[in-house]
């Protein structure tokens, strides 16, 4: 009932200019506009932090990048590492806006940042981890399992006690 109010009050309202609207109907147009009319207004993107890795070569590069990230909305922190080619952005933004951003400097060969430290890695010397550009101390951002584990569970029965024939192989 009150949002069929509302609308009838709405159009009352189109009638008169907004100003006259507002100074004459104020806690009435609040209330109208803030709780019966839907909400256009997008949601605030979360705080996040957003690693890229681009290559720069030069101080201009550099300059070009961080001007680029830095007039974004939402950006709060801009840190750049030259030795890593790394860009760090901390704020309200989207992921995939900043590596647009990004790209847009002329960089086409940006991604986001593949690595992640050493430790975190279960099997860091596996095929596919390893990565000589890496900076030191971190390895690809890949999922690994080992080989088989059916595999392992029979070369440990191989030598086990329960094994009759386990003293025929040694």
């Amino acid at each position: 009932m009150l949002c069929f109010v509302s609308t009838l009050l709405s159009l009352f309202a189109s009638y008169l200019s907004k100003k006259v609207w507002k100074k004459n109907m104020g806690a009435l147009y609040y209330l109208i506009s803030n709780f019966c009319t839907p909400s256009t207004k997008s949601k605030r993107k979360p705080m996040q932090t957003v690693e890229i890795k681009v290559k720069m070569d030069c101080d201009g590069c550099e300059r070009r990048v961080r001007n680029a990230v830095a007039t974004m909305k939402g950006v709060k922190s801009v840190e750049i590492n030259r030795k890593q080619s790394k860009v760090t952005v901390n704020g309200f933004v989207d992921p995939n806006m900043v590596l647009k951003r990004v790209r847009s400097t002329g960089k086409k060969r940006a991604e986001f940042w593949p690595y992640v430290p050493q430790h975190v890695v279960t099997f860091p010397h596996a095929s596919g981890v390893y990565d000589k550009r890496a900076p030191a101390g971190h390895v690809k951002n890949v999922q690994t399992f080992p080989a088989s584990i059916d595999t392992e569970e029979k070369l440990m029965s191989y030598f086990s006690e329960d094994n009759v024939n386990a003293c025929s192989i040694m």
